[in-house]
């Protein structure tokens, strides 16, 4: 028994999880529905994720804005918010212009029995209100991760305050305090690498299960539509970002083997909060800087959403298609902005694709019963969609690292010319 542990330790956390992934589709083609006895295995694993995204947002967010300070938070949102409005609509147009290409709602017909209420949207207001929780336990038992972002950035910033206070009691407390976020922080990274062991187990579990209980006729009779959205996020992920990152001078082959495991990750859980703990992981071993990444990334997770964005797009020509409709070009050009918008808005809230093609659709003249028409494959492509948005907030948050590091090679130019005149 001993060997086989040693043996499973030595082999790389990618080699593991491509394993668990590849027995897991087996195992659902061979046993089929019988496969969901395995699904409890899968179950676990992203209980165990969802266990340690809370602390792990509380504890990394509040030593990162205690390694940083209110104006460099400040910095970083002006550079983060606009990448995640500009790769949003890059996204959606990409998903428009390929399903002009393939038409995936070519020979497909409204079903008159479908029925879909369409949850209820919050308005701009309610969502920036609803980041203020009105009660913290509450929203931490709920899982609010905007409302526990904003209390962890609030509490960390009045922690670093005490630590730059004039007053040397408050010092004390503050270094004491942060001292303590550090050993919270060392905890909750044990524990992750700990539910890491057994992540291989629950990538299988949760494979086995989608590919033996999804019905394969709806994936076949869907299968443009499934085509196009994975082909959608491939050339987000395989061209649009290079040329981002090739902007800011980013070696895009070595970032993306650097991040690969979170990709992974993401694609099997199809989660991008789950994920949260890979990614922050990849991150560091990407060179994105502590502070950059750990105050980018849980908001990323929560709002960028490029690979959804490309959703919104392969649907809504998807609907128009089946309701033999053609969108002009000033109405394409407004669903892009709408879709945009709607990827950013809702991404935060549960149902959020659903929500966000509910408001497409509705901007768009088209019933939104269509939606339903995807409900049989949502599984499949919501892997997708996933990997799209963790990729996303990753090459976010390494442009960003990337201009602060410029800044601070600049800074560092301008004190070596300084001290050399002085010396002169």
């Amino acid at each position: 028994m001993g060997k086989i542990w040693r043996w499973y330790m030595s082999m790389s956390f990618m080699v593991k999880m491509t394993g668990g992934f590849l027995i897991g589709i087996l195992l659902g083609i061979v046993l089929g529905e019988h496969s969901s006895f395995l699904a409890p295995l899968g179950t676990l694993f992203l209980n165990l994720l969802k266990m340690i995204v809370i602390p792990l947002v509380i504890f990394s967010l509040m030593v990162a804005v205690n390694h940083s300070n209110p104006k460099e938070l400040g910095r970083i949102g002006l550079k983060i918010f606009p990448f995640y409005l500009f790769s949003t609509g890059i996204a959606v147009v990409i998903g428009i212009i390929l399903a002009k290409i393939t038409n995936p709602g070519a020979g497909f017909s409204l079903p008159t029995e479908v029925v879909m209420d369409a949850p209820i949207r919050p308005s701009f207001v309610d969502t920036l209100l609803n980041m203020v929780p009105s009660n913290i336990f509450n929203a931490l038992a709920q899982g609010d991760i905007l409302a526990v972002v904003f209390v962890s950035v609030i509490a960390g910033l009045a922690i670093l305050f005490m630590r730059h206070s004039l007053d040397e009691k408050q010092q004390e407390m503050g270094d004491f305090l942060f001292k303590l976020l550090e050993a919270g922080n060392e905890v909750i990274s044990k524990i992750l690498n700990g539910i890491l062991i057994y992540a291989p187990i629950g990538v299988l579990g949760i494979t086995a299960n989608t590919f033996g209980t999804q019905g394969l006729d709806t994936a076949i009779a869907l299968g443009k539509f499934i085509g196009t959205s994975y082909l959608g996020v491939i050339i987000l992920v395989g061209v649009a970002f290079p040329i981002m990152m090739k902007v800011f001078g980013i070696k895009v082959i070595q970032f993306y083997k650097d991040i690969k495991e979170a990709a992974f990750t993401s694609f099997v859980t199809s989660s991008s909060i789950g994920t949260l703990p890979v990614t922050i992981k990849c991150a560091e071993k990407a060179g994105i800087g502590e502070r950059v990444a750990k105050l980018t990334l849980p908001i990323g997770a929560t709002v960028n959403m490029n690979g959804t964005a490309i959703r919104f797009g392969v649907a809504v020509i998807f609907a128009a298609e089946i309701m033999g409709m053609t969108l002009s070009t000033p109405e394409l050009a407004t669903i892009v902005i709408i879709g945009t918008m709607a990827a950013i808005g809702t991404a935060g809230v549960p149902g959020a694709g659903l929500i966000g093609m509910s408001i497409v659709f509705t901007q768009a003249g088209l019933p939104i019963e269509i939606v339903a028409l995807t409900a049989g494959i949502n599984i499949l492509v919501d892997m997708i969609f996933t990997f799209g948005n963790v990729v996303g907030d990753l090459v976010g948050a390494k442009i960003v690292d990337q201009t602060e590091k410029w800044k601070g090679d600049t800074i560092e130019e301008s004190q070596v010319i300084v001290t050399s005149e002085a010396v002169m």
